[in-house]
């Protein structure tokens, strides 16, 4: 049998708690599961006298190793069966529009890194975007390839909607749900199959209200949040409950929210970071900014100490200018003491 774990050491309890869908298996198969809650399933399944192993249609030797397998295969569909561990992306030199080669050979990116994108709108970051998301392998117009932690990549980054490479976070966060914050986020935790619920969803409302400029609860309607209240809880929630290992970020700058907390927050859940940036400030912040043009990367800047001095000098006005944004949303005058 393939966990032997499951039906001898877990009790139904247990079990039901770690695997919601469980319970599916023990109505399907008529099992009156409601009393045995302290016992395993392999006690439960002795118990039965063989008057009711006949009347519930029952094959002993097969039942436990059909629950295990419904188990299995469920984490499989559920997309649970592993971790969507990535400690290192690749991109692989293509072409731009025209049918020159891209300004790079090969660009490693590991986990807690930020990248930079910068480039006109209509450049190409869309593009990249795709390939990375697709894993491309010189099969798209910029005949890119896409390397995961160094290896050709698994098909389920391509083939499989359980398995996200990519969590997009854009300018416009809309919902359209008739649901309350708290709803929202329960409905995601259940889905990922989390076991304390109640603590994740206190702690994504905690971060994204550390984000957002004015503060919203867990009762407030998602259809009333604003436009920056909408990307802190997205954010948050992609922060810590997302399995996809890659984030990208569409002109954070306009979001409403503290830019810097966010970022901060994306890369200590280890994910990789890819920004679409026209905000020097955030594209100093970056390891590296990857440049587009024509539809292909024309370089790759690594960000030197002498820009690091700049970002500091940037962060000064922009500490400036949040005041001021503050100050008048709060209704203050402003005074000339900078």
């Amino acid at each position: 049998m393939k966990n032997n774990d499951l039906i001898n050491k877990l009790t139904i309890s247990e079990l039901s708690n770690k695997y919601p869908f469980a319970e599916n298996f023990f109505t399907e198969n008529h099992l009156p599961v409601e009393t045995f809650q302290d016992k395993t399933f392999h006690e439960f399944i002795v118990t039965f006298a063989e008057d009711k192993i006949e009347d519930f249609a029952l094959d002993v030797e097969k039942i436990e190793e059909s629950l295990v397998d419904y188990i299995e295969q469920m984490k499989l569909f559920l997309g649970m069966e592993e971790e969507n561990s990535i400690d290192l992306l690749t991109i692989l030199a293509g072409q731009d529009k025209s049918g020159n080669k891209e300004g790079f050979e090969r660009l490693d990116i590991h986990k807690s890194e930020i990248i930079s994108i910068v480039g006109p709108t209509g450049s190409g970051k869309s593009r990249l975007l795709a390939d990375i998301e697709w894993t491309a392998q010189k099969d798209t117009p910029t005949q890119r390839q896409i390397l995961i932690n160094g290896e050709l990549p698994d098909k389920k980054w391509r083939y499989s909607s359980n398995n996200k490479l990519v969590a997009q976070l854009s300018q416009n966060m809309n919902f359209v749900m008739d649901l309350s914050v708290k709803e929202f986020l329960e409905l995601h935790a259940q889905s990922r199959m989390i076991e304390d619920i109640d603590e994740t969803v206190e702690k994504i409302i905690t971060a994204a209200n550390n984000l957002a400029g004015e503060q919203f609860d867990l009762t407030t309607a998602i259809t009333a949040l604003s436009g920056g209240q909408s990307r802190a809880l997205m954010i948050a929630d992609t922060a810590i409950l997302s399995s996809s290992p890659i984030v990208l970020i569409d002109e954070i700058e306009n979001a409403g929210i503290d830019r810097k907390k966010a970022l901060e927050l994306l890369v200590s859940s280890d994910k990789i970071v890819l920004m679409a940036t026209h905000d020097p400030t955030l594209a100093l912040i970056a390891d590296k900014r990857i440049i587009i043009k024509n539809g292909g990367i024309s370089k790759i800047i690594t960000t030197s100490p002498e820009e690091k001095k700049i970002l500091k000098k940037l962060d000064e006005m922009d500490d400036v200018i949040q005041k001021m944004r503050s100050d008048l949303r709060k209704g203050e005058v402003l005074r000339n003491d900078f």
